[in-house]
């Protein structure tokens, strides 16, 4: 079966299918919507054969659906059915969760994407759990307001850095990873990595969307469930 991964972001909308090598794109923005996405990801893949659809997108996912709407782009998608509007069967997942997902390589992983804000998420063995830490209060305002692109903007590149290490010090303090993988297209822009961290890559959103229909992922997710609801039985 081949699969169309389709990664939303705040300033471009990219794809690409299996078999394929190089991605197309396009541009997004504040005003462009969920039905205008599907309706020009259908023409930007037109030559491509896709069977299957997985979407990353900026902001929570529940059941394969937006449950709020994206800071960066425009209004519309939460609830929106993709399924139904491609006609195909259709995961959604967090877009830092599915390039997390690409990037994993075993035990506890925290992944931070440094783009148009600051996307999270975390693997353990192999189970995904997305994250909104970029909007947590830090500061004067929330990290993603000292770690996005409006931050290198406005602070310049050495005052960002400075709080891009201060910002993965204190996550990793709390949240005690084994691995740390940095991704977004600033990354590239750190001089020196803080400790425990690696480079990730844009590309590996899509190994990320690829994996998304993979059986032994959908098997652990599923246990998860499970033991979550074992879990809350016994309490």
């Amino acid at each position: 079966m081949n699969i169309l991964v389709i990664d939303v972001g705040g300033t471009h909308v990219k794809i690409l299918a299996s078999g394929e090598k190089v991605k197309r794109e396009i541009d997004s923005g504040p005003t462009l919507t969920a039905r205008q996405m599907v309706s020009s990801v259908k023409k930007l893949a037109d030559g491509w054969e896709y069977d299957l659809v997985s979407i990353g997108y900026p902001g929570p996912v529940v059941h394969d659906r937006p449950v709020a709407e994206p800071h960066n782009l425009g209004k519309g998608w939460m609830g929106f059915n993709f399924a139904a509007a491609f006609k195909l069967p259709t995961k959604v997942i967090n877009d830092a969760a599915m390039q997390a997902l690409g990037s994993y390589r075993s035990g506890k992983m925290l992944f931070l994407g440094l783009g148009t804000g600051l996307g999270s998420a975390m693997i353990i063995d192999g189970i995904v759990q997305p994250m909104e830490l970029g909007h947590l209060p830090y500061k004067k305002r929330v990290y993603e307001d000292y770690v996005g692109a409006r931050a290198l903007e406005e602070f310049g590149r050495k005052a960002w850095r400075k709080h891009v290490e201060d910002v993965v010090e204190y996550l990793v303090a709390a949240l005690q990873p084994e691995d740390v993988v940095l991704g977004g297209g600033n990354s590239k822009l750190l001089k020196k990595l803080p400790p425990l961290c690696r480079l990730g890559d844009n590309a590996n959103a899509f190994k990320g969307g690829f994996r998304m229909w993979e059986g032994p992922l959908k098997g652990k997710i599923t246990r998860s469930r499970k033991q979550t609801a074992q879990a809350a039985m016994a309490r």
